[in-house]
């Protein structure tokens, strides 16, 4: 098995991670898919569209990064509505008032923070499967940006992970662009 056919198959186990961990309430809204070579070059190549055009510091380092990858995992969290624990960490006063707010941008909002909590843990599951089986990534909102943009992902907000196996880790010592 070729190298980058191992890093695929350490991606599928990834998503079994992400898809397993634990989620608020029963309810699951993690959306997690290993993006195909014509995805990951077109993440990168967007990532790196999105750096001439806005002249944001490290989405052209970030999208070198991902055209330099293997592969790339994308965890999104999908639109929801709260969680009925009326806990106030959104900042409103109930999930009622939270379910009648939205927003549009890079990512979509207002997002309740238990079910961010939950993205959060699956995607760290998921780069603990990389780590366990040593392949090198790093986890990236930008990723989720250009995810979003060339609509990858139906969901609200997205991070990506990429995936690289090689004698020296590429995401790290990386330049401040």
């Amino acid at each position: 098995m070729a190298t980058k056919d191992t890093v695929r198959l350490v991606g599928e186990l990834m998503i079994l991670s992400a898809r397993t961990a634990p989620k608020a309430v029963g309810q699951d809204f993690v959306e997690v898919r290993l993006a195909d070579e014509s995805e990951r070059v077109a993440l990168g190549t967007d990532m790196i569209q999105v750096a001439k055009e806005r002249s944001i510091p490290g989405f052209e380092r970030d999208g070198q990064n991902v055209l330099d990858s293997d592969a790339v995992v994308l965890l999104g969290l999908l639109p929801h509505k709260g969680t009925g624990l009326n806990c106030g960490a959104c900042g409103f006063a109930s999930c009622d008032e939270f379910n009648e707010r939205s927003s549009t941008g890079d990512f979509d909002g207002p997002n309740c923070a238990i079910r961010l909590l939950d993205l959060g843990i699956a995607l760290g599951s998921a780069a603990k499967t990389a780590m366990d089986h040593n392949v090198d990534n790093r986890v990236m909102y930008r990723i989720g940006v250009s995810a979003r943009r060339i609509g990858m992902m139906k969901s609200a907000i997205v991070h990506g992970i990429p995936l690289s196996a090689s004698g020296k880790n590429i995401f790290f010592d990386r330049a401040k662009k």
